[in-house]
């Protein structure tokens, strides 16, 4: 197992981060505060490890960074049209928190399997 950082498991957590922070408004919405904090002490322990591990890049792997973030931003969208379009079908309407914090979760789970799915360039 390559113990060193990546830029993919950075993409990752930045991912992971986008994701948490689309289903606060969910938490705010329905007023469930003990989640919300919970979630908020998440993304702070999430976004200390994405830092620890920035610094931790030599500058190549920080070079691919932008053309990761592109394929992570193309993923979130293809996420949200695609949870729109199955809530539109299958699901009585829903509130726009939701849409989002589902939308951002699969478009997590595409990026993922997109970079799982892919040999790392070298």
């Amino acid at each position: 197992m390559n113990a060193e950082p990546t830029a993919e498991r950075l993409s990752l957590l930045a991912g992971l981060l986008v994701l948490m922070l689309a289903t606060v408004p969910r938490y705010i919405a329905g007023g469930h505060e003990n989640r919300l904090s919970l979630i908020v002490i998440a993304i702070a322990v999430v976004a200390a490890v994405a830092i620890m591990n920035w610094r931790l890049l030599d500058t190549r792997e920080r070079a691919r960074l932008p053309r990761l973030a592109k394929r992570f931003g193309l993923a979130l969208v293809v996420g949200l049209a695609v949870m729109g379009l199955w809530h539109m079908l299958f699901t009585a309407w829903i509130s726009w928190e939701l849409l989002i914090a589902h939308g951002a979760t699969l478009g997590l789970l595409l990026h993922a399997v997109v970079l799982w799915w892919r040999p790392v360039s070298q």
